[in-house]
């Protein structure tokens, strides 16, 4: 449920196993703008930071990334920025309709990694989390475990600090609400390849 005040900042961030324009990495590319679109039309969803130099949403701050980038031969990986109302409305877009195709799919374009692929942390609903503090509280996350400030939807929290128990009836209910709203893009994804 949207705590008031608050909103669920979400920072995620792997690697390609390839380069961005590799054959092996089209089609997350392809997909690429119709999970923006699904998550712009996703109950809950509050903003995102898009990225320096492309068509989008301006950039929140210089994009960072966490030091499992380092040896890995890339300069950038795959990472994304958002606000969400709630934990409910991020974890209905992320495992259902478009994302979760994409997320089926993710062996074919990404590397298996030793570090968590996302982290989730409250913020005040004034403010907007910047590139440096995602790939920060990423870092905290592996190295230290889910806490207030940094966790998953394994192991989440309130605004509070208190252990949050995710309402899985509402997040069924908002899956069932953005389906309409996917179905074009479901239909486009039938003609993008893996």
């Amino acid at each position: 449920m949207a705590v008031p005040g608050f909103h669920l900042a979400m920072y995620n961030f792997g690697l390609h196993v390839a380069a961005y324009d590799a054959p092996e990495v089209q089609g997350f590319l392809r997909r690429e703008p119709l999970n923006f679109a699904a998550a712009e039309n996703a109950s809950g969803f509050v903003a995102r930071s898009g990225y320096d130099g492309e068509p989008g949403p301006s950039s929140w701050g210089v994009q960072e990334f966490p030091r499992f980038i380092k040896g890995s031969g890339f300069e950038t990986g795959p990472s994304s920025l958002s606000l969400w109302a709630d934990i409910e409305s991020l974890m209905a877009f992320s495992y259902s309709g478009v994302h979760a195709e994409a997320l089926k799919n993710a062996r074919n374009w990404n590397t298996k990694n030793e570090w968590p692929p996302l982290v989730l942390w409250w913020i005040e609903e004034d403010r907007r989390p910047d590139w440096r503090q995602g790939a920060k509280k990423l870092e905290w996350l592996h190295d230290h475990g889910a806490c207030p400030d940094a966790f998953t939807f394994k192991q989440s929290y309130g605004p509070d600090g208190a252990p949050l128990t995710i309402d899985r009836a509402r997040v069924k209910s908002l899956s069932q609400a953005n389906a309409a709203g996917q179905r074009p893009l479901l239909e486009q994804l039938k003609d993008i390849p893996v």
